[in-house]
């Protein structure tokens, strides 16, 4: 079995549900998908991790990784200890969801670790339509941040790819909600 194909595996069994669920859009879904129980599983965030550093490095001269908190949280920590074990300095910082209410106000945590016109790459676990990478991308491009582009764990195929390359944003997923629902292995 190779890595990604353990990676989905472990999504399946963890990280996939069935029954009826009401999103963070409000909207009703048969299934849900909840990847931190994946990402905060010590194989699941190592592999996720790995993964997501091949994908990034392949993107090209990537200097930082971030994304909106919670989801993002340990797949940005993951990617930057695998880019730090391959000799790449690649820096990490993490999106609030609202602006920090006291102290510095600050969106983004990091930013010492980050210059204007660094080449940075949003993370997500789950995308659905798209909105919150988009909006994390956004707010990363006001601190000065150039996104290279928005790397998902998993595209639950409702919109998300055309939403954020419309955008003008480079869209990878490492599966798509076809390759969890198969049963099957995803192909490297």
């Amino acid at each position: 079995m190779t890595e990604k194909e353990r990676l989905l595996s472990i999504l399946k069994e963890l990280s996939y549900e069935e029954g009826e669920f009401t999103l963070r859009s409000g909207r009703k879904s048969p299934y849900y998908v909840d990847a931190r129980q994946t990402t905060l599983n010590p194989e699941g965030m190592f592999l996720a991790g790995k993964i997501l550093y091949e994908l990034i490095r392949d993107l090209g001269h990537i200097e930082a990784v971030g994304g909106v908190s919670m989801g993002a949280d340990p797949l940005v920590c993951a990617t930057v200890m695998h880019a730090f074990w391959q000799d790449h300095r690649l820096f990490a910082f993490l999106i609030r969801k609202e602006p920090k209410g006291y102290g510095t106000s600050r969106w983004i945590e990091g930013t010492r670790n980050l210059r204007r016109g660094m080449n940075v790459v949003i993370l997500e676990d789950v995308v659905t339509t798209g909105e919150s990478a988009i909006r994390a991308a956004q707010i990363a491009e006001k601190e000065g941040l150039y996104v290279r582009g928005i790397v998902a764990l998993l595209d639950r195929l409702e919109g998300a790819r055309e939403t954020i390359e419309s955008s003008g944003y480079a869209f990878i997923s490492v599966f798509t909600l076809t390759d969890l629902r198969s049963p099957h292995p995803a192909s490297p």
